[in-house]
């Protein structure tokens, strides 16, 4: 489920549905791709609103199960870290539809297109512990 909000913000109100365990098969290879960028213009809603649209555009990667598109929760405990703007975290099947998706069109154009709009690019890619 996602909600515009003023300004064109996308906010998602889960990215994955609440399960107590995940039992699938599918569910033990998940792949969760987590990237955190830190506009060059911080501050600058003209860059924001652009970045959001073409996170949207990147979301029609065909190997993509699920996204949020993010921003800092106002939390202000010691541990969170605020330093960046917006978030991408995806959700993936497997760690080979991961790699589908970095070398799938859209993406290659997702990064030429909006790469000058940020300074800094943080990525935590997961799965499954176990």
């Amino acid at each position: 489920m996602f909600q515009i909000l003023g300004a064109g913000m996308l906010v998602a109100a889960t990215l994955l549905p609440a399960q107590a365990q995940q039992t699938t098969a599918a569910a033990e290879r998940r792949f969760l791709h987590h990237v955190f960028f830190t506009l060059k213009r911080p501050g600058n809603a003209e860059d924001r609103a652009k970045l959001i649209a073409a996170l949207q555009k990147l979301a029609a990667t065909p190997t993509i199960r699920s996204y949020q598109i993010g921003q800092h929760a106002g939390t202000t405990r010691d541990v969170v870290q605020r330093g960046y703007d917006l978030s991408w975290t995806v959700a993936f099947d497997s760690p080979a539809d991961q790699e589908a998706y970095q070398d799938h069109p859209i993406h290659l154009d997702f990064v030429r297109d909006n790469a000058a709009l940020w300074s800094k690019v943080v990525v935590y890619d997961t799965v499954p512990a176990g």
